[in-house]
């Protein structure tokens, strides 16, 4: 079963489905040595979340050999997507494992990392079971990339060697994502976040600015949880102060409940073997039910744009696809049904170009993910609304008074001249 990566590859046949593995979990090097067998190779499909490292073969040179089909698009495939190339399929993350187990797509190779196996024989998928788990029970064939680095994480992704064909051994350093110093848009809009956050509630937030510096003024919080598709090194204060402890929560109490993580090899190191931490399948973790079984979720999510009746499009630009669907729907509407919930959606007033992220109407072609009807909060830099219960007039002046200043006149004149 341990063999070199060329063999470990060769299994690998034109018109296959693959899945590869998630986020940190990336196998780079079965990644690496499946592209350079793109001569022999074509009409290949790849499945996948976000992945970490280079995506070699999203190129342009091997369009004939692989296709790209994620359910949500991160940079290293971003061009690919955007030229047609390839192809997003928009899901709720709830959801998507129920794409293998039923069948409507059948996973030929998954492609995975897992840590060494334990004394019983048993691997990790470590930071990312989310929907890998699905794609390791279904795939005909798995193909492993055992790292000694990689965490072994408490939870569902636990895999016997013999659920393993082919393997390579490898002592690699997980892919890292640092924190990078806030600017002081994202510590208003943090400010303004935390405000909203009371002690006892239970956490669901990503990675990026915006959830560092929520998390950046929780310090003086009580008895906070954490149940999130993914997390990052910004819970690990809290852990370490106490802050967030899980005792308020009413499902997995004083665990950390998650699905993938990324960040540095400080968060890897707090994963590995922690008995606080629990790696979960998306089919639970995001699951509406279980998510409002827990008491005041606070589901802090982002948005490209939203227009003046509260739609929030969060995957694209227009009709170029950026991002994905992800779990922000799982999440909003867990959230709202949660007692005391607060879903949040907070992204800068403005764009890197200075055009509003508030607007009359959003781009043409543009998706919804989150429907007026589904939002409550929103927060900039320059304070937060609640829109639930609020007509399409309210919403309006709601949403124009915290507009960037420079752009207020415009998004009035523009109501008016609409109703």
């Amino acid at each position: 079963m341990i063999t070199n990566l060329a063999d470990a590859v060769s299994v690998i046949e034109s018109n296959s489905n693959i899945f590869i593995h998630t986020a940190a979990a990336t196998p780079l090097r079965l990644v690496k040595a499946l592209t350079q067998r793109h001569n022999d190779l074509r009409n290949v499909s790849i499945y996948s979340l976000h992945t970490e490292g280079d995506a070699p073969y999203s190129h342009v040179d091997f369009r004939d050999s692989f296709t790209p089909k994620p359910m949500f698009v991160g940079p290293n495939i971003r061009e690919n997507i955007q030229s047609g190339r390839g192809s997003y399929i928009p899901v709720f993350l709830s959801e998507a494992p129920s794409l293998f187990r039923s069948g409507l797509i059948q996973i030929d190779v998954a492609m995975i990392s897992v840590s060494p196996p334990d004394i019983h024989g048993y691997c990790s998928l470590g930071t990312s079971v989310d929907i890998s788990l699905a794609a390791v029970e279904t795939a005909r064939i798995v193909i492993a990339q055992i790292n000694a680095q990689m965490p072994r994480t408490h939870g569902d992704g636990f895999i016997h060697i013999s659920r393993i064909h082919k393997a390579v051994e490898c002592d690699d350093a997980l892919p890292e994502i640092s924190t990078e110093p806030l600017n002081e848009t994202a510590k208003a809009i943090g400010k303004h976040v935390a405000e909203l956050i009371e002690d006892g509630a239970t956490l669901q937030l990503g990675i990026g600015s915006i959830p560092n510096a929520v998390l950046s003024f929780l310090g003086n919080h009580k008895n906070l949880g954490i149940h999130s598709e993914m997390f990052s090194d910004g819970i690990l204060p809290l852990v370490e102060s106490g802050v967030i402890n899980g005792s308020k929560k009413n499902k997995h109490r004083g665990m950390i409940v998650g699905s993938f993580a990324v960040g540095t090899k400080k968060l890897y190191d707090f994963m590995h073997d922690n008995p606080l931490l629990k790696m979960l399948d998306f089919s639970y973790v995001n699951s509406v039910e279980v998510i409002r079984e827990n008491p005041k979720v606070t589901a802090i999510n982002s948005a490209i744009e939203i227009d003046l009746s509260g739609q929030i499009c969060a995957d694209s630009m227009g009709t170029k696809i950026y991002s994905g669907i992800g779990g922000q729907m799982d999440f909003i509407r867990g959230a709202a049904l949660s007692e005391g919930g607060k879903p949040i959606i907070a992204l800068p007033s403005v764009a890197r170009s200075g055009e509003s992220r508030i607007v009359p109407v959003l781009r043409s072609g543009a998706g919804v993910v989150t429907t007026r009807g589904h939002v409550h909060y929103l927060v900039t830099e320059y304070g937060s609304v609640n829109l639930h219960g609020k007509t399409i007039q309210e919403r309006a002046r709601l949403l124009t008074s915290i507009a960037h200043p420079a752009h207020r006149e415009w998004l009035e004149k523009s109501f008016r001249d609409m109703y």
